[in-house]
């Protein structure tokens, strides 16, 4: 993806952000959100720090917090409209930032979660590059996003960059220091998966 495409999506998050979590939209968000918090629940038990690429509004950091009172849940996102969303919630850390240029420090996460922000990342191997850099060794990552077989034309017209297919996403993972653990089906043409950092 390029700068430009990136930038409007940011600017086209920010405009929704007030009613991210109302309506239709907000019942989807919801919908894709909980069972990647169950996930997230499975793949750590009980983390210490948790990063949220992505975090937008914050809801599955909100959903966490409820699992895991003592937990530090960092949230990190490029639209600032969000993140002031997501700020609304003191259990919640917000940091500006993209998944390419995390600003946490080496290996001092538990779990990193994102859900619904990687098909977003303008360059995805170097975010989950950098998913790898922030986790402790063998901390996993729950990712869930846009993944089946069915896009495999939009891999063809316009989207040939991402890693929309499960093959595409475990070479994706493999080569930037993680090892698929399992996937799970979620809602239509999307995926979660469990990796752990290799």
């Amino acid at each position: 993806m390029t700068g430009m495409a990136q930038d409007r999506d940011i600017a086209a998050f920010d405009r929704r952000a007030a009613g991210y979590d109302s309506g239709g939209l907000g019942e989807l968000h919801r919908r894709i959100v909980a069972p990647a918090a169950e996930l997230a629940g499975r793949a750590a038990p009980a983390p210490g720090r948790v990063l949220d690429v992505g975090c937008g509004t914050g809801l599955l950091l909100r959903l966490l917090a409820d699992r895991w009172p003592g937990a530090e849940l960092l949230g990190v996102d490029p639209a600032p409209n969000m993140l002031a969303v997501a700020a609304s919630d003191s259990r919640i850390r917000c940091l500006a930032g993209v998944a390419e240029r995390l600003p946490i420090a080496d290996g001092s996460v538990d779990l990193v979660v994102s859900t619904t922000s990687f098909d977003h990342w303008a360059d995805q191997g170097l975010g989950l590059a950098e998913c790898a850099r922030v986790l402790r060794p063998g901390a996993p990552l729950v990712l869930t996003d846009l993944c089946s077989p069915l896009l495999i034309p939009t891999l063809v017209f316009g989207r040939r960059d991402r890693a929309r297919t499960v093959r595409r996403l475990e070479k994706l993972l493999s080569s930037n220091g993680f090892r698929p653990v399992s996937w799970h089906s979620s809602l239509p043409l999307l995926k979660s998966v469990i990796a752990e950092k290799s």
